[in-house]
């Protein structure tokens, strides 16, 4: 089995309030320097079989139809290896 990752995140000329109150937090919580946040989602995909240009293909289409809103999201698809792989 291998996993794919799809990360989610607000385009970039999209308002994030939720990320603007918890940078506007983290002075107050003793974090300094850091000057912006942007939230996002994070789905970890467990796939049978092997994760080739097809299973590639469908994770992107399921992403961009249910997974990410593209009017206001981008999205990423990656294949997460496995701790230790290719060592």
């Amino acid at each position: 089995m291998a996993r794919v990752v799809v990360d989610v995140m607000l385009k970039p000329e999209i308002l994030d309030p939720q990320g603007q109150a918890v940078q506007r937090a983290l002075p107050r919580l003793g974090f300094e320097g850091i000057t912006d946040v942007r939230q996002g989602k994070r789905f970890e995909l467990e796939v049978e079989g092997p994760v080739d240009e097809a299973a590639l293909a469908r994770i992107h289409e399921m992403a961009e139809t249910f997974l990410a809103n593209t009017v206001i999201e981008d999205f990423t698809v990656r294949v997460d290896e496995p701790a230790g792989a290719g060592s």
